[in-house]
């Protein structure tokens, strides 16, 4: 069987993995399916009932729960752009006071965690404020 070439649901997945050794065992770390694949009727009735049952547009790709800290990381490829309601969804979270990412690379998940204030079982990279 032939696996399509899929960059971010790749990177989704090692950015899991590395998280899990990262944060402390007590840490959630959650990917909330958000769309329906599925094209034509049958997947937008479905799309319909999950939005019915609390989906929201724009939601990040994972969300981290650790040590009273929540932390959304919108997972792209390197040149993957925002959608607009990603751009809203962004923009909600900080405003409520918690913590958003674009990552792009592991290393951009882990210096998310540093950023942010999380505790980490191993040493996360220091990272130099953006210009």
């Amino acid at each position: 069987m032939t696996r399509r070439h899929t960059p971010e649901a790749d990177l989704q997945r090692a950015v899991v993995q590395t998280l899990r050794v990262a944060l402390p065992r007590t840490a959630i770390i959650h990917h909330c399916a958000n769309e329906v694949a599925e094209p034509g009727p049958r997947g937008a009735k479905r799309q319909a009932i999950l939005v019915g049952m609390g989906v929201h547009a724009g939601f990040s790709d994972l969300m981290v729960l650790c040590d009273g800290r929540v932390l959304c990381l919108e997972l792209k490829a390197p040149k993957g752009r925002l959608r607009p309601s990603q751009e809203a969804f962004r923009d909600a979270v900080l405003a409520q006071g918690f913590g958003w990412a674009l990552v792009r690379s592991l290393d951009d998940a882990l210096g998310a965690l540093a950023d942010h204030g999380f505790t980490s079982r191993v040493q996360l990279p220091v990272r130099r404020p953006s210009p």
